[in-house]
């Protein structure tokens, strides 16, 4: 499992801290397996595992027939945070929000991620997630960034990455001339 962390610009004049407005991003299977995560907050190495264990207990336990909004309820951001969640097949895609995002906005935010990588891979599974989590963390630097929303546009993200494979593809035929790509 890769955890990436961002940090905020120690040239950011305006402001003592940042504001951050997604803390952060998880992708965890059924059995509570982080698959992606993403902080855009700092969270120090020694408590990630326990906030990524609260967050997924919290909604794992809820049955799908009740919203998918949490509020004030991870203990390590305190009350200012609500979580904001998608249950597809044998995933929960996760985001960490503060008070100021908009629910629906989210949850929207969410479809179009998993909309993204189902155009990617073809109708995405866990073992994508697993075994292209590069690809993965790509389309979702295209979508957010630093903890703020970059893109929406579905085929835009798209765009962006079929670039990147066309320059994966094109750097790959020049550092290996003789093997056939």
């Amino acid at each position: 499992m890769m955890v990436m962390q961002l940090k905020c610009s120690p040239f950011v004049q305006w402001s003592h801290s940042c504001v951050i407005m997604i803390k952060g991003i998880l992708i965890v299977n059924n059995h509570g397996k982080p698959r992606i995560v993403k902080f855009y907050e700092h969270v120090p190495d020694t408590e990630q595992q326990a906030v990524i264990r609260d967050i997924f207990t919290q909604v794992s336990k809820r049955p799908d027939s009740l919203c998918n909004f949490l509020e004030g309820t991870v203990w390590y951001w305190g009350n200012g945070v609500k979580l904001i969640y998608r249950h597809y097949a044998t995933l929960y895609f996760v985001f960490a929000v503060d008070q100021q995002e908009s629910d629906l906005g989210i949850l929207d935010l969410i479809q179009v991620f998993v909309e993204t990588l189902d155009k990617c891979f073809e109708n995405v599974c866990e073992l994508d997630l697993i075994f292209h989590s590069d690809k993965v963390h790509y389309v979702l630097d295209e979508i957010v960034m630093g903890g703020m929303v970059l893109e929406t546009n579905i085929n835009e993200i798209l765009t962006a990455v079929n670039e990147m494979n066309r320059l994966d593809s094109a750097s790959m035929k020049r550092s290996l001339p003789g093997v056939k790509i």
